[in-house]
């Protein structure tokens, strides 16, 4: 083990390729994510916007979270987060997907749902960049031109809000 931290690792590691060729990479280990697209009964998608140390700039992203509480459900830890970061809980989740972010270097998985009938609750920011941490509702017609602009640039977000306005589509169109 190259090195251990509070909730990632490195080291490198011995594989066999598809062709036989045995080789060793560095590769960052990670217990994934979540993350959850909050969309209001009105049709906005509630963001947040805070400071990312890695890439020393404010994101608008959506709640996001890492799974560290050992052996709790995705679900739940998306709950969790849903209420830490934006101060809200939904009557509904629903999963979207699962990906993996960066599988060149990386093994973390994040699992995306859609979280719909929100409520408030006291929001309970955690950690430096939470407590600056600003909540913005943006209505889903506007977001693909905060992508276009440069504005939302995170990659989980903007899968998570396209899968969600897909979801959402999808049930328009169902009867009854």
């Amino acid at each position: 083990m190259a090195y251990h931290g509070w909730f990632i690792s490195v080291s490198t590691a011995t594989f066999r390729g598809p062709d036989g060729t045995i080789f060793e990479r560095d590769v960052v280990r990670h217990p994934g994510a979540v993350a959850i697209v909050p969309v209001t009964a009105e049709g906005s998608v509630v963001l947040v916007r805070q400071y990312r140390p890695a890439v020393d700039r404010e994101l608008l992203e959506v709640p996001a979270g890492t799974c560290d509480v050992v052996g709790e459900p995705r679900e739940v830890t998306a709950q969790r987060e849903l209420g830490e970061e934006a101060g809200l809980a939904a009557g509904s989740v629903e999963h979207l997907a699962t990906c993996l972010n960066t599988p060149g270097f990386c093994d973390e998985s994040t699992t995306i749902f859609l979280a719909t009938e929100l409520r408030p609750v006291p929001w309970n920011p955690q950690g430096v960049e939470e407590g600056e941490l600003r909540i913005v509702e943006i209505p889903l017609r506007r977001f693909d031109a905060l992508v276009d602009r440069g504005e939302v640039v995170d990659a989980v977000t903007i899968l998570g809000v396209g899968l969600a306005r897909r979801r959402l589509r999808a049930r328009r169109r169902q009867p009854g």
